[in-house]
């Protein structure tokens, strides 16, 4: 006589969808996103994710929302510097990690909880730091701006370790660009890594928004 075992499969929730949606853009971008692929993901058919999500745009919302909480504030808020560096710098880690966000996170017009939670907290520090509403606004897209901007050229830039900066270098003929060969060789010999130029700027931009804040 023989056994049989049926293995119980986990109860499909939006969960769980919008988790198989976002391995999928993670592994295709965003154009990799069908009911159907996301189906075979989870192992059910199309139709039944309808019970969860209403639509593609819907699925995006909800995927840009996985990333904003992927974002990480510090627990001790002692300056509005200290906490708009160290949310810089973890955008710009999950940015890296889900390069297709970085055209969506400003663009959905339903914000999830986690997208107005990052915004609420950036745009309480600085108020807390005597900022009007505008000034507030100023610094937060001159911020933003920054760390997108950064997220979108590092994802094309054409090198990504000294091996393939030195393949570049060596296309630049260096009788007719002469400055050009010269920084790219003592970036060579430096030891530059591209990704080192994040913090750098950063820290310029929080400078300059340091000297125009009230009681600098």
């Amino acid at each position: 006589m023989t056994r049989c075992t049926t293995q119980k499969r986990a109860p499909l929730t939006r969960d769980r969808v919008l988790h198989a949606a976002l391995e999928l853009a993670d592994e295709g971008g965003t154009t990799a996103l069908t009911m159907q692929r996301i189906g075979r993901r989870l192992g059910v058919e199309a139709m039944s994710l309808y019970r969860h999500v209403r639509n593609k745009d819907d699925i995006l919302d909800g995927i840009v929302d996985l990333v904003f909480a992927e974002i990480e504030l510090p627990a001790a808020r002692s300056t509005w510097r200290t906490v708009l560096r160290a949310q810089s710098i973890s955008t710009r880690a999950a940015l890296r990690r889900h390069p297709w966000a970085i055209a969506l996170m400003e663009s959905r017009m339903r914000p999830g909880p986690a997208n107005l939670r990052t915004h609420e907290d950036t745009i309480t520090v600085l108020l807390d730091a005597g900022c009007s509403a505008v000034m507030a606004t100023h610094a937060y897209n001159l911020v933003d701006s920054y760390v997108l901007g950064f997220a979108l050229q590092e994802v094309n830039l054409q090198f990504s370790n000294a091996e393939e900066l030195s393949a570049v270098v060596a296309q630049v003929p260096a009788d007719a660009y002469p400055n050009l060969a010269r920084v790219g060789s003592e970036l060579l010999a430096s030891g530059f890594d591209y990704a080192d130029e994040f913090e750098f700027g950063l820290d310029l931009i929080l400078d300059a928004i340091g000297r125009v804040l009230p009681g600098a």
